[in-house]
């Protein structure tokens, strides 16, 4: 059976790495596909739309339904007609993957204006406009008095959620996805959307070099560990899960609680008395979580 048979599906990024993943096998999973990529470099630069068509080209080659899409997603009329021209040719939209993203990481104090705005631009931006025009029109179609049943899956990171140094840019843009991914939900839980961020972990060109990794690591690395969730995720059975973050790969699935109230003393309004209490609830409180891999060993 496939899970996702006669849905329709945006992958943004989907030319390469986890979103082709996740392109293929929506498509195998029975979903019609628009695969967009700009075909950037993984610093954001020039454009080249032939790995968006060779996925496209497997996809339709094993028998599926795919089409290319080159819009810049971080541009916000952009995204509309990505959005419209969906709709037109499919004649709806279910299931939009937001996963486009580029890196310029470089220690805070050598990151350009441009390495920032280039990074948050793609990233954070890139992700409110598909999702601002894709809700517009579930809106729309549930005041219309049609069932909505559709997913928003958006991808934060690892070093969003724990922060990693040399990712400033990267880390407050993923941070950023993860926090908005929780409020959309909210928002649009009333008419049948549902909203889910993914953690993942992967082998692809932005990971490349960063560290060496054993042959365990690499095969547990593989997208299709993660595509697995993504393709669940974007199907009618995951129509109760909603407002989660979910880091993934091949070790496993886990749910990224968040940011919770730890120990509390109490305030005052004497900055000289402010040390004690302070203290005490610090040493009292857990460290920051981290992205070590032992949990994942050793769980």
């Amino acid at each position: 059976m496939k899970i996702c048979e006669g849905r329709v599906a945006i992958v943004t990024g989907a030319g390469r790495g986890v979103g082709r993943a996740y392109a293929l096998m929506l498509a195998a999973q029975g979903a019609k596909v628009v695969v967009n990529d700009l075909g950037s470099t993984a610093a954001g630069e020039g454009a080249d739309l032939s790995p968006a068509q060779q996925v496209v080209d497997e996809i339709t080659k094993a028998g599926g339904v795919a089409v290319v899409d080159g819009t810049d997603i971080s541009d916000f009329e952009g995204a509309k007609g990505m959005i419209n021209n969906t709709i037109a040719r499919f004649g709806k939209l279910d299931v939009l993957v937001n996963n486009a993203g580029i890196l310029r990481d470089r220690m805070m104090v050598n990151m350009t204006e441009d390495d920032w705005d280039s990074v948050i631009k793609v990233h954070l931006k890139g992700t409110f406009a598909p999702c601002h025009h894709a809700a517009n029109y579930w809106r729309a179609q549930s005041k219309a008095g049609n069932q909505i049943d559709a997913r928003i899956i958006n991808t934060t990171s690892a070093s969003g959620l724990f922060g990693n140094i040399g990712q400033a840019n990267y880390a407050a843009a993923k941070a950023g996805i993860a926090s908005f991914s929780i409020v959309i939900a909210r928002e649009l839980a009333r008419i049948g959307v549902t909203v889910n961020c993914i953690g993942p972990r992967a082998e692809t060109r932005m990971t490349e070099g960063l560290r060496e990794k054993t042959e365990e690591e690499i095969l547990r690395r593989d997208p299709e560990w993660i595509a697995a969730l993504v393709t669940w995720l974007a199907s009618p059975a995951s129509k109760d899960i909603t407002g989660r973050v979910i880091e993934a790969w091949g070790f496993g699935y886990s749910v990224a609680e968040g940011w919770t109230h730890g120990p509390i003393t109490e305030a005052t309004r004497d900055p000289l008395e402010v040390e004690q209490g302070l203290r005490h609830i610090i040493n009292a409180s857990r460290f920051n979580a981290g992205i070590e891999r032992d949990m994942w060993l050793n769980p």
